[in-house]
Formats: C-alpha cells, structure tokens, sequence
C-alpha cells in the first residue's frame, strides 16, 4: 500500500472519529453521575429530552453499565454543559422506550441517525428523572 493511500485512508478514518464524537458530544449532552457498585462514582455523557415538562433519558442498551448502577441505587446527579448540577431518582420506564426514542430522534436529528448506523436502540430503555424534591423521603 503506497504512503498516499495509507495517508488517505487514515484521513477518512480521522474524519469519521471527529464526526461521531461531534455527533455525541458537541451540545445537548448532560453529565449523569451514578454510584457503581464498588461505591465509586460514574460519570456519563448522555443526551436527554423533556417531554411534558419531564425529563428522560436513554440507556442504549440495559448492560450499560450506568444503567446497572441506576437499577442498584436510583439517585444520580445531572449536570448540563456549564450549568449547575441536580439531583433525581432515576425510574426506569420500558414501556415509553419507543416514544422517548422517537422524541430522541427528532431531537438530534442527523447526529442521531450517525450513531444509529453504530449501535442498535431496539432495546433501548428510557428513563424518567424525578427531582428528589419531589421524592418523600422513607419512614425511618
């Protein structure tokens, strides 16, 4: 293979890890940190959408690995690009998935599509986010 075309395809490579990271990480990300099971805090880039004054999220697949967190302990933290952090319990809603999908695809559109061709949301879960004021705390 001639330095050229060795040049030139790893260009296109290039070009393609800029996209997807453009497509995942360039706005309309939040910062969802959960507790993992070793007591350590996780932190996870994830898009999100309010529908109906709620907010929800989506974890591509239920092996991901927040998602496992958040099925052992709820709470978790968002915080938004350059904004203040909140706190919710995290309610996993299997059967809105294909609804906050749709609402997720609309959302962010081509940068949806992309990644798409890279992960398959046919068992994607969504999430519905209560701010823990909302939340009464248990009878001690």
């Amino acid at each position: 293979m001639g330095k050229g075309l060795l040049g030139a395809l790893l260009g296109v490579v290039a070009a393609l890890g800029l996209f997807t990271w453009w497509a995942l990480e360039s706005s309309e990300v939040v910062v969802v940190t959960t507790e993992a099971t070793d007591g350590t805090a996780r932190e996870t880039h994830v898009w999100f959408v309010e529908n109906q004054g709620e907010l929800w999220l989506e974890a591509g697949t239920p092996e991901n690995p927040w998602y496992l967190d958040v099925l052992e302990r709820p709470r978790l933290r968002l915080r938004a690009e350059n904004g203040p952090a909140a706190n919710f319990i995290a309610r996993p809603v299997p059967d809105r998935s294909t609804e906050v999908r749709s609402l997720l695809s609309a959302k962010y559109g081509v940068r949806d599509r992309w990644v798409g061709l890279f992960v398959d949301s046919s068992r994607s879960v969504a999430i519905r986010l209560v701010p823990t004021a909302l939340v009464p705390e248990p009878d001690s």
